[in-house]
């Protein structure tokens, strides 16, 4: 059994009682105290390495016992308990460094976890000072690469919140590494042992998202042939990233902002509530400002993941960085494809530093995993390069050339649908290609194209509709001849 130390801070006598016989019988040693201000002259004096205290206290509360944590060279995971109706006092105190928090009254399997998951947590620190080694002596993270000051920043916020069980936040333009900022901070907490479960809220159809995210019973509807667990359930005990949240219906991030605040889920056809313990980090290509203006965003739920940002930068901010993501992408390159390519030229590298890279660091990726596979050498060179790449792209003549002409009085919109389908035509309609291209999401791409109405973008939606309907059972209906 544990024999680290809990401090119970609470000024009911009887549920500071309770609570520090409880969390004795589960083998930790315990001390109580009334009030922040007895609580604080215990941490110092006792050095516990956990405290489980109440918000509302006299003379000095938890929030404010949190505070004067913070200024302090203690070390302390802080868990604090709640009443049901005060979860933004929650949020607030995560915002200030809590580690997690319980609402009243108190689940207690759940506090057993959050007690454990806080004692990895000193494990997490001896690897996280492993990993600022490497960060100064390599200008990395986990698989983030920088020696810039905007990644150097990234670094230091991933280090912050990691050990934490915060909510964040992760913004930034496609291809800019809001995945690989989620997975590092998934590998620096206490839960880098249990699963990182990723799901792309853009990718799955709306009428599909919420089995996904949530699971379903057989029969909960057509074509519900058994029961299936969903993405909280497959990450219990680790962390849960839902990619492009703006693309989330609306409906289903009402049903999300209540698994946030509850820790408990109901499947699709089920009557059943499945408690779960889920770290849940949130991506987004959009300014969540203007999506909750949009009404794409809730608020409510904006304000509950938003506990933590970390906005990645577009790769034309912080491309000193270049030649580090060069070395360390070839490599992989190379490992995956079988081959010994070393370097770049200088030439490349100058390319590559005047480039504007609007698919950021996975347009890099992928314009050097081309240049790997077509090389016959150690070095790659400029012939090795995509066509044109490098090359202004919009032109005023009227050529065969891969540019676009654009005349004086020619509309923003005009310019976007242009553009647009250029981008589609030059990538052979493969719109996965022209979305990242385009820095933005693939269903922002098919909105675009069903706005323009296009024959073909009619056929490719209709298409689509019959493939969603197909996946939930429903009968397609024969098309008439004319």
């Amino acid at each position: 059994m544990s024999q680290e130390k809990v401090l119970i801070v609470e000024d009911e006598v009887n549920e500071r009682t309770g609570l520090a016989e409880l969390i004795s019988a589960w083998g930790y040693r315990t001390e109580t105290a009334s009030d922040g201000v007895e609580g604080y002259e215990k941490i110092a004096s006792w050095s516990p390495s956990m405290v489980v205290t109440d918000l509302k206290m006299p003379r000095m509360g938890g929030l404010e016992l949190l505070e004067r944590l913070s200024s302090s060279s203690q070390t302390v995971a802080v868990i604090v308990v709640t009443a049901q109706g005060t979860i933004d006092s929650a949020v607030q105190a995560m915002r200030m460094g809590a580690y997690d928090y319980v609402t009243k009254p108190i689940d207690i399997s759940r506090l057993k976890t959050i007690l454990q998951n806080a004692s990895s947590l000193l494990g997490a620190k001896v690897e996280l000072e492993i990993t600022r080694r490497k960060l100064r002596d390599a200008g990395s993270l986990g698989t983030l690469i920088g020696s810039s000051k905007k990644m150097q920043e990234i670094f230091r916020l991933i280090e912050m919140v990691a050990p934490s069980t915060a909510s964040v936040l992760i913004t930034g333009a496609s291809g800019t590494g809001k995945e690989l900022v989620a997975r590092t901070t998934h590998e620096l907490s206490p839960r880098r042992n249990k699963p990182f479960v990723a799901i792309n809220c853009a990718a799955i159809p709306e009428t599909l998202i919420e089995s996904e995210i949530f699971g379903h019973e057989k029969g909960a509807f057509t074509g519900a042939v058994e029961r299936r667990t969903g993405c909280f359930e497959l990450a219990e005990g680790g962390t849960l990233l839902l990619d492009e949240i703006g693309e989330m219906p609306i409906a289903t991030q009402a049903k999300l902002l209540r698994v946030l605040e509850d820790r408990k889920l109901r499947r699709l056809g089920s009557k059943v509530e499945t408690t779960v313990d889920v770290r849940v980090l949130a991506a987004t290509n959009k300014i969540p400002e203007e999506a909750v203006a949009r009404g794409e965003l809730r608020n409510d739920l904006y304000y509950r993941l938003n506990v933590f940002n970390i906005h990645m930068p577009p790769l034309r901010e912080h491309k000193e960085d270049i030649p580090d993501l060069v070395q360390s992408l070839l490599s992989d390159m190379s490992s995956k494809h079988g081959r010994k390519v070393a370097t770049v030229s200088e030439a490349v590298l100058n390319l590559f530093r005047n480039y504007s890279w609007p698919g950021n660091v996975r347009e890099l990726r992928n314009t050097l995993e081309r240049a790997v596979i077509v090389c016959d050498g150690a070095v790659v060179e400029t012939k090795h390069l995509p066509p044109g790449f490098g090359q202004t792209t919009v032109r005023t003549s009227s050529d065969d050339s891969d540019g676009i002409r654009l005349s004086v009085g020619t509309t923003v919109g005009e310019a976007e649908k242009l553009l647009i389908l250029k981008t589609l035509e030059s990538t052979n309609n493969n719109k996965t290609r022209a979305a990242e291209i385009l820095a933005i999401s693939l269903k922002t791409l098919h909105n675009k194209l069903k706005e323009y109405g296009s024959a073909a973008a009619a056929e490719a939606a209709d298409k689509e509709n019959e493939v969603d309907k197909e996946m939930e059972g429903e009968e397609v209906p024969a098309k008439e001849e004319i």
